[in-house]
């Protein structure tokens, strides 16, 4: 025995799939406490790790001047 019930929608013409269940529906809402945590989250993430940013630009930095450096002895290697 199956529990579910096709219904068609006239202004679409699509099917939908209705399941018969005894809980309620959810209604979409704005979860302020969750909203919360994931900026305070954010908020740690980015004190702790902007100290860092001119170790990470310095890196950045050396690898690309090593980039160039090397791309340029093999380009005048290869005429």
């Amino acid at each position: 025995m199956s529990t579910e019930i096709d219904t068609q929608d006239d202004d679409a013409g699509l099917v939908k799939t209705v399941y018969r269940t005894v809980t309620p529906g959810y209604d979409s809402h704005s979860d302020d406490g969750m909203n919360a945590i994931g900026w305070a989250m954010f908020l740690g993430l980015l004190v702790i790790l902007f100290p860092l940013l001119p170790f990470v630009a310095l890196v950045w930095g050396v690898t690309k001047l090593i980039e160039v450096i090397a791309g340029e002895d093999e380009a005048g290697g290869d005429e």
